[in-house]
């Protein structure tokens, strides 16, 4: 079981902002075995990759919606995306952002205590 500080509140405008760029809600029906809100994560690197972010560093699943399936190509089978707040504003590896927050992919989150990076 995953340690959690409990729920992390949502930013309304940010997801109505979101759910207004996707066309549709954000799904708040929590998977079973997925990473409750609140739960400390840090987001690390590909290994056969130089990306996706810059750097690892450690964040918090938020609740601005439940993990969703990726319906990507190169995901893997059942594989979640989560969103996650950053404790400190971070760059992509194409140096876009800062970014706060953002939807990662399962496999580049390392959850645990604390989770730092």
């Amino acid at each position: 079981m995953t340690e959690s500080s409990g729920p992390v509140p949502e930013d309304a405008g940010d997801r109505q902002a979101i759910e207004h760029i996707l066309g549709r809600p954000l799904s708040q029906a929590w998977p079973a075995g997925a990473l409750a809100p609140g739960s400390r994560v840090t987001v690390v690197r590909d290994q056969g990759w130089d990306g996706p972010w810059q750097a690892e560093f450690p964040g918090t699943i938020d609740a601005t919606g439940a993990p969703e399936p990726s319906t990507h190509a190169q995901a893997l089978g059942g594989e979640l995306l989560y969103w996650v707040t950053f404790d400190e504003s971070q760059y992509d590896c194409d140096g876009a952002g800062p970014y706060r927050r953002a939807q990662i992919w399962g496999r580049y989150l390392r959850a645990g205590p604390g989770a730092e990076a």
